[in-house]
């Protein structure tokens, strides 16, 4: 949340809006690599920030 505070110009902020948010959604994980990056990995070009 600590970025997401920057970014609103108040953590506390964020970590309401972002609990508020999660709170009310419902949240999936998808597994596998993103188009973009299977696109990459074609076109032979490597990802440097990988997280």
């Amino acid at each position: 949340y600590v970025e997401w505070g920057k970014i609103f110009g108040d953590e506390v902020l964020a970590t309401a809006i972002l609990d508020r948010l999660i709170h009310h959604s419902t949240t999936f994980n998808i597994k596998g690599d993103s188009y973009r990056l299977r696109e990459k990995k074609k076109a032979g070009i490597q990802p440097t920030n990988l997280r």
